[in-house]
């Protein structure tokens, strides 16, 4: 072919491109695919309905503490730490790990459909989990099924964001994470006032319902504004991001960083109640550490649109992993034990706020549902043996939370540098550049 039909040929190649991918849906004709409107009522309607998702799935993994606690102290009494700890393991595991499943049936059909499917499962998960007795029983009801339930709500209407925002990208998701803090506010509290008062089947009944409402929400508000042809979406590349280093070097970064950063929410709750706490206490210790979440995750990404996303990320969880060494290893106090669920919480919330702004970073937009989800699946890995390994190295310590502790701000500084790395590769060593 010469240059002069090579030139010829341009157009109709372009429009062939534009042709595969549908830059108006039926919800909101005429947006074209580069007029991201950074804003207005529906924009920010769609934040509300991944907020409410972002309350009901990861809010309520965020009161995992307060399960592992119950099921020590009462109708799992009988199995070990680690044992027990399967159960938010496996929540944890499948929330993300059904990423690339969800991403690749988000790309191609949309939010819809997903999060009505998963509305259902996570609350008929949680349903029967209030008549389960037995450790299997909650293991599947509470630890696979409406984990499932909630990666299918959770992913998809995370993925819808960045069609609508662009400049006020990272604050957008910051406002949708805040959601999961305060979701990690309430369960708490409430399940722990409930399980007193009505017994733990009513408990989980109730926060069912109360997930079931907000949920109608999500699903009532989050839309699609560029909608991809099936056609467009057959055409991906699933072994681009394995080829990409900035891409390798984000997933392997968030793989390790998983390692280390549940733990504290799982295990700060057993280690107070094991140090003396009292219970007057100890039941709001994970909602403080949820509440200062909430401010790290919404001003770390107000930060992040203005000083670089990756830049941010890096910081706080560098920041992260020294407080698990500096702070929470030599805590031997309830104020101590206070102050580390505190700035914890602040430090660690940009972990789930920043991580899929990271991901729309250095991904194209057709692909967006795709690398989120394997972003996620990489951190399933972690979240689905990092706890249990912390409960046999708390046994192996014979009780002491040193050990544990240790592993896990390791694990937080070393993946923290492994991500960073995929900011390197785009900048080189400017350590000022924005990115």
């Amino acid at each position: 072919m010469t240059e002069v039909d090579s030139t010829h040929e341009l157009p109709e190649l372009r429009e062939a491109e534009k042709n595969d991918l549908d830059t108006t849906g039926p919800e909101n004709p005429g947006s074209a695919i580069d007029e991201i409107p950074d804003g207005g009522a529906t924009a920010w309607l769609v934040v509300f309905g991944t907020w409410c998702t972002s309350f009901c799935s990861f809010g309520w993994i965020n009161s995992v503490g307060v399960f592992q606690d119950y099921y020590e102290h009462n109708i799992l009494k009988d199995y070990s730490s680690s044992t027990i700890a399967w159960i938010p393991s496996l929540q944890i595991f499948f929330i993300m790990a059904m990423g690339p499943v969800v991403g690749r049936l988000y790309d191609l059909y949309g939010p819809r459909r997903l999060i009505l499917g998963g509305t259902l499962l996570h609350v008929f998960g949680l349903m029967m989990a209030s008549l389960s007795t037995k450790y299997y029983q909650i293991l599947l009801s509470q630890g696979i099924c409406s984990a499932i339930g909630a990666s299918a709500i959770f992913q998809p209407a995370l993925s819808t964001v960045p069609q609508w925002f662009n400049k006020k990208r990272g604050a957008a998701f910051g406002i949708c994470s805040t959601g999961s803090s305060l979701g990690g506010v309430i369960f708490p509290i409430m399940l722990t006032h409930l399980i007193g008062q009505v017994g733990f089947p009513w408990a989980m009944r109730i926060s069912a319902f109360l997930i079931l409402f907000l949920l109608i929400m999500a699903n009532l508000t989050v839309r699609q504004r560029v909608v991809s042809h099936s056609k467009a979406s057959m055409k991906q590349d699933h072994l681009a991001p394995f080829r990409e280093p900035k891409s390798l070097f984000l997933m392997s970064g968030f793989f390790l960083v998983t390692f280390g950063i549940f733990i504290p929410i799982d295990y700060v709750v057993v280690e107070a109640r094991a140090s003396g706490m009292g219970n007057g206490i100890l039941q709001y210790l994970v909602p403080i550490l949820n509440a200062a979440s909430f401010f790290g995750r919404s001003s770390s990404g107000l930060i992040g649109d203005k000083l670089g996303r990756f830049n941010v990320f890096s910081a706080v969880c560098t920041m992260t992993g020294i407080l698990i060494l500096g702070l929470w290893i030599p805590a031997s106090n309830n104020a101590a034990l206070i102050s580390f669920a505190a700035f914890f919480g602040f430090f660690s919330g940009a972990y789930i706020s920043l991580s899929p702004a990271l991901v729309a970073e250095i991904s194209p937009p057709a692909e967006f549902g795709y690398r989120g989800g394997l972003l996620f699946m990489c951190g399933s890995i972690g979240g689905l043996v990092t706890n249990p390994i912390a409960g046999a190295i708390l046994d192996a310590d014979n009780g002491s939370f040193t050990g544990l502790k240790v592993f896990a701000g390791v694990f937080c500084l070393v993946g923290t540098v492994v991500v960073f790395g995929a900011r390197l590769h785009e900048t080189g060593f400017k350590l000022a550049a924005k990115y």
